[in-house]
């Protein structure tokens, strides 16, 4: 009689307790995903794990993308979420060096991420431990007027020799051969990212974007002498315009190509364009001895140092690395699963992004701006501005470069 009567109360108990166990597993996400489409990309993603894991009750925080930046700051100190969206590469690094993201690795390892996500893992590895878990990315390259290619009769080249002998036909035809719109600045880091990659390789791009080698150094000097080579074909006035404007350029046929990341493409077919006329391609080859790197800002997921429930986070993440997941979360984004499993739309631009990024063997880099230190960024892309306009005060503005790099060296 005991026996049962304890057997009964002890029955009670895990009946009266059992809810508030399962009531305990809560994951808090913090995210800059405010904008309509990230939004409801997120509000599917957690509807999707949510229903696969019941138990587990997903709340989000929602920070507009300028206050998110010195939030993530705050946050990660004081009161840090289970789960925190950020970016790849260089701007991860000093919330991992500082401690406060743990190591995935064991996220990547049983999930055979090495594999799956190979193309962003360099952008998420840092001392030989992976950080967190990428979603999307959208690539960049040349896109370029079909019509005019016809006109002037010449096709896309693969090599950077041939393209600036097409530049020297639309020269001759009177047409710019590469738009661009610097009066924001940003645009002409791509141009930049794109011919250090080209000419020195990824490795070498990110440890100059890291601080680590100076700008005076030759092989800096090896990446504007091909960039010069090119100056004589953009248009010329590009440090007045926005990246809208050189749009416009390409749309009217005045200019052939324009290299830009692929939001763009909505505006170019918002100005008329069409999937006939609208090309795309990747930027040159310029040594081919450097396996192909592209440029192509990656959003990521990690987990917090001061997580109070890491292991349901873990779960989340391998959720979020899945090819199915990723290729639902990016049909809302519009954007492209870094997953290689994963597919796309038959947008034709997304297409040839997803084939692009999934077999760039040389790394993924992140965007001058998101790769370099915000100082490091505006000084640099003002350089940039000045060469464009004034080459031959390349010396000058590598020793001012320089002497940004060593007062943030210490």
């Amino acid at each position: 009689m005991v026996h049962t009567k304890r057997g009964l109360l002890l029955a009670v108990l895990l009946a009266t307790t059992a809810p508030a166990f399962a009531q305990t597993r809560e994951l808090v996400m913090n995210t800059d995903a405010s904008d309509p489409a990230p939004k409801a990309a997120f509000e599917q993603l957690i509807a999707n794990f949510e229903a696969e894991y019941p138990d587990i009750k997903v709340t989000v925080n929602t920070f507009d993308h300028e206050g998110y930046k010195t939030a993530i700051r705050n946050f990660l100190t004081a009161d840090a979420p289970d789960l925190a969206n950020w970016y790849a590469g260089n701007r991860m690094a000093p919330f991992v060096q500082a401690n406060q993201f743990l190591d995935v690795s064991d996220v990547w390892a049983e999930n055979g991420l090495s594999e799956s996500l190979h193309s962003a893992e360099s952008a998420m590895t840092i001392d030989g431990k992976q950080w967190g878990i990428p979603y999307t990315y959208y690539q960049w390259g040349i896109y370029y007027n079909r019509d005019v290619y016809q006109q002037v009769g010449v096709e896309p080249a693969e090599d950077w020799e041939g393209f600036l002998a097409n530049c020297a036909k639309f020269q001759e035809a009177g047409i710019d051969c590469v738009t661009t719109g610097s009066k924001a600045l940003w645009p002409i880091a791509g141009i930049f990212d794109y011919l250090s990659l080209r000419t020195n390789g990824y490795d070498w791009h990110m440890q100059l974007t890291r601080g680590e080698i100076p700008w005076t150094d030759d092989k800096v000097k090896a990446v504007f002498a091909e960039w010069e080579k090119l100056l004589p074909y953009i248009s010329k006035n590009h440090a007045a315009i926005d990246w809208q404007d050189a749009v416009s350029n390409i749309v009217q046929g005045k200019a052939a190509n324009y290299v830009m990341g692929n939001f763009a493409a909505a505006t170019f077919k918002d100005g008329g364009m069409t999937n006939d006329n609208l090309g795309f391609m990747p930027f040159p080859t310029i040594n081919p001895d450097i396996p192909r790197a592209e440029e192509a800002p990656t959003d990521t997921i990690h987990i917090p140092a001061g997580a109070k429930n890491p292991e349901d986070a873990k779960l989340f993440l391998a959720f979020l690395a899945r090819a199915d997941v990723q290729t639902k979360m990016n049909q809302t984004l519009g954007q492209l699963p870094i997953n290689a499993e994963s597919s796309v739309g038959d947008d034709p631009y997304l297409q040839a992004g997803f084939e692009l990024l999934s077999t760039a063997e040389g790394g993924i880099a992140q965007f001058f701006d998101r790769d370099a230190s915000p100082e490091m960024a505006k000084a640099g892309m003002e350089g940039f501005q000045e060469f464009m306009v004034r080459p031959e005060r390349l010396d000058t503005i590598l020793e001012r470069l320089e002497r940004v790099r060593q007062r943030e060296a210490g």
